[in-house]
């Protein structure tokens, strides 16, 4: 059955152009209805092409098809393949980052793609300009939903598929590789029996013989990996050594390049025939390549594959594989949830890995099986070959996983309170009835009905459970209301500012308590901010490896340091060393994601000052945030405020004493050639900071002196040359604040200040003006004033 017979408009959209016999199963339910679907299908079976019959059924209608993807990386991906879409006139919009959001192209959007934790930000959001398309959606096409039962993120996408349906009930399919309770995921998205499907591993193109092979586990992590290299390679070589590929899979990027460079002496060593060593062309080719590393690498035949490689890298790696120019691959995970790269042999070699905020971790089973769906190529082999390779005490909990597969579990019961919290802070949820109906258009709720002794519900009739399930949810209210998230009226549920702000930063409950404590605290200065961070929940699970602790020890030392555990002072020691871009090489494995995360918790954090303590607090957390980011110094990082100015440029003009975007103007475009900026850098960098507040102080008739029991009231003016922007001033005598106000400087704002002859003299003044938004230092001007 070819496909432009049953799409003739849309065949172009398909990278094939003939039904297989899944598809051709599927895909009149899919069309001439309008049901939710369900389907699971082998991995390699062209599930994909379900989705794009129910995506270009939606466009044929004139609507609008959502595609929640599981990692970011596929999300581009997506955006790559689906330019088969453009070509058609509809338009492909990736949803990415808050700042990079482009509102206007995804309103007009015809395919929105996103991540589960995306597509809950928006729709979270959906009441506000920028996210209002969310409500747009007619399909919303859920890729990988056995996600549901990730630990991290199963629950995120769980309460956004249940959001969604509530705001604009859009059509849902849901697509899985392995789901063998595939019943209860229909019966959470009510989807009928005629378009809920469950292909079978005899839809598989290639049959898939899987076992586990153990090694015997030292005392040495290092020298345990290439023990298990090793083993991997022995299965492997009889595959290779008949022209066939391997795919290995490693727990990280690094890992990939090490065991690269690694399985190529090891093949030289058991003299192993790879074909790409004789070819001229393809040696000609790999000069494409950008990275040093794996130019070498490839041009023997092996390769690595991760997220970090550049587009260009990976493109010609993935189509040299395809060609088999690559007969050896080393990859993360990431390869098996997207590209369709399959081989004749799929080696785990890593059933752990190192997570910079959760420690040692196991592969998640999902992601085990998902691996082991990408042995096999379709038209060239019969059977695929899948290996993991694991400590003996590990091995019978995978043969039972091969065996029995992987039923689909809800996790929204491990973090309830958060999400309950994030519905009563966007207002779908008003009351206590609102709370029931809300979990039981949960997967939770499902799955518990299903099996309730599994989810503590025991032998109860219908009647009982709900019983139960209302009283499990009345505690989590209670519980919630009791640390200050919620407050109840009755019946009645409404959020507080501490509950909407955990809500719209997505915080750990415990980190946004603990937020509020310290901007309700009385001492807000540098390092109650970078403890604030540093113990916040997020982190919990960081651990301070032994080789770590004297590059710690030597960051904090001369730190003022609280009382935190061995994880925290790690986390403290980063942010310390962050802040000017002296991160020691112990500490640099973990750095980046301790400093995404820590640059995300700063933001909140300035939140959290501008709605509890003031102005001044919340510049400060801005200032901390742009130091991490950049690296520079504290009276070099206003500067980072100007476009066109990043870190190095920062801490050349400090040292050069210009330190403002007032400075920068002053200079103008001949001070900032003589401090080592080119012509065309320095005209646009001086355009650019006259974008930014520029703030003056004209203290107008202030008196020098006062007679001591006189009083005298003055004004100060503050002004603003450059662009508005919200400002806190604070007015001080003798360091004791008198009077502050908040403003939007674009005109000039009069601060009265009483001048009072008392019996302390003398009496110094300074008014103080800062951003709570910008980075930039506060400005503060001072009068003195004798008593006489």
């Amino acid at each position: 059955m070819e496909v432009a017979e049953v799409l003739p408009d849309f065949a172009d959209a398909f990278a094939f152009e003939e039904f297989n016999e899944m598809q051709r199963e599927a895909y009149r339910p899919i069309l001439d209805t309008d049901e939710n679907v369900v389907a699971s299908a082998p991995t390699g079976s062209g599930k994909t092409a379900l989705a794009e019959l129910a995506i270009c059924k939606a466009l044929s209608d004139g609507g609008t098809a959502l595609f929640i993807a599981p990692l970011r990386a596929l999300t581009n991906e997506k955006e790559s393949d689906w330019e088969r879409f453009e070509q058609l006139d509809f338009s492909v919009y990736v949803v990415t980052g808050e700042r990079d959001l482009n509102p206007r192209r995804a309103e007009r959007a015809d395919i929105l793609v996103m991540t589960p934790e995306k597509a809950d930000s928006a729709t979270r959001k959906h009441d506000t300009r920028r996210y209002s398309f969310i409500t747009d959606i007619d399909v919303c096409v859920i890729d990988e939903v056995h996600l549901l039962d990730s630990e991290k993120r199963g629950s995120v996408l769980e309460v956004t598929i249940s959001r969604l349906r509530r705001l604009c009930d859009p059509r849902v399919v849901a697509l899985s590789a392995t789901m063998p309770n595939v019943d209860d995921v229909a019966a959470w998205l009510d989807a009928p029996e005629e378009t809920t499907f469950q292909f079978g591993d005899e839809y598989r193109p290639v049959d898939l013989h899987a076992d586990v092979r153990t090694y015997t586990h030292g005392e040495n992590s290092f020298a345990d990996k290439y023990r298990r290299l090793y083993r991997a390679l022995d299965l492997a070589e009889p595959h290779i050594d008949d022209g066939g590929q391997a795919l290995v899979f490693v727990s990280s990027r690094q890992d990939t390049v090490q065991a690269a460079k690694k399985a190529r002496d090891e093949i030289a060593e058991r003299d192993l025939s790879m074909g790409a060593r004789g070819d001229y062309d393809y040696h000609t080719e790999t000069q494409q390549l950008e990275n040093d590393t794996l130019r070498k690498s490839a041009l023997d035949g092996v390769a690595f594959h991760h997220a970090g490689l550049s587009k260009n890298d990976r493109d010609l790696i993935e189509q040299w594989f395809k060609e088999g120019q690559i007969q050896l691959l080393f990859s993360t995970s990431t390869l098996a949830w997207g590209v369709n790269l399959p081989a004749r042999c799929v080696v785990i070699r890593d059933t752990k890995y190192h997570d910079p905020l959760e420690g040692e971790v196991d592969m998640s089973p999902l992601d085990v099986l998902q691996m082991l769906g990408r042995a096999g190529r379709p038209g060239y082999d019969d059977v695929g070959y899948g290996w993991i390779v694991c400590d003996r005490s590990d091995a019978d909990k995978y043969r039972r996983l091969l065996t029995e597969g992987k039923e689909i579990e809800s996790r929204l019961a491990e973090d309830v309170e958060s999400h309950l919290n994030a519905e009563i802070a966007m207002g779908t949820v008003e009351h206590l009835d609102d709370v029931v109906e809300w979990i039981e258009t949960t997967f939770y709720y499902r799955r518990a009905q299903s099996v309730p002794d599994q989810y503590g519900f025991g032998d109860l009739d219908d009647a009982a459970f709900d019983d139960a399930l209302r009283e499990q949810v009345s505690d989590a209210l209670a519980g919630l209301e009791a640390r200050g998230f919620v407050e109840t009226e009755g019946l009645r549920v409404d959020s507080t500012a501490l509950g909407t702000l955990a809500s719209k930063y997505y915080l750990r409950l415990d980190t946004a308590k603990r937020f509020h404590d310290v901007a309700t605290g009385e001492e807000i200065d540098v390092d109650a901010v970078l403890e604030a961070v540093a113990t916040a929940s997020e982190f919990d699970s960081v651990n301070a490896r032994s080789a770590e602790r004297d590059a710690i020890s030597a960051v904090l030392s001369g730190q003022t340091v609280g009382d935190v555990d061995a994880g925290q002072r790690k986390v403290l020691a980063i942010l310390h060393s962050s802040m000017t871009g002296s991160t020691p090489a112990d500490l640099s494995s973990d750095a980046w994601v301790i400093r995404q995360n820590a640059v995300r918790l700063l933001s909140s954090l300035q939140a959290f000052f501008e709605r509890f303590a003031e102005p001044r607090a919340a510049n400060l957390a801005r200032r901390v945030e742009a130091r991490l980011e950049n690296g520079v110094s504290d009276d070099a990082v206003g500067l980072t405020a100007v476009d066109g100015i990043g870190s190095g440029r920062a801490s050349k003009l400090a040292s050069e004493g210009l330190t403002t975007p007032a400075d920068v103007q002053s200079a103008g475009v001949d001070g900032l050639v003589a401090a080592g900026l080119s012509d065309g850098v320095a005209e646009r960098v001086v355009d650019a900071a006259g974008e930014l507040p520029v703030v003056g102080i004209d203290w107008g008739a202030f008196p020098d002196s006062i007679a001591q029991g006189d009083n005298e009231m003055c004004e100060v003016t503050v002004t603003n040359a450059g662009e508005g922007a919200q400002a806190g001033v604070r007015v001080t005598v003798n360091g004791v604040e008198m009077t502050a106000t908040e403003a939007y400087l674009s005109q000039p704002v009069e601060v009265p200040v009483g001048v009072f002859g008392g019996s302390e003299s003398p009496m110094e003044f300074t008014v103080e003006v800062c951003f709570p938004d910008l980075p930039l230092l506060p400005v503060r001007d001072s009068r003195t004033v004798r008593v006489e």
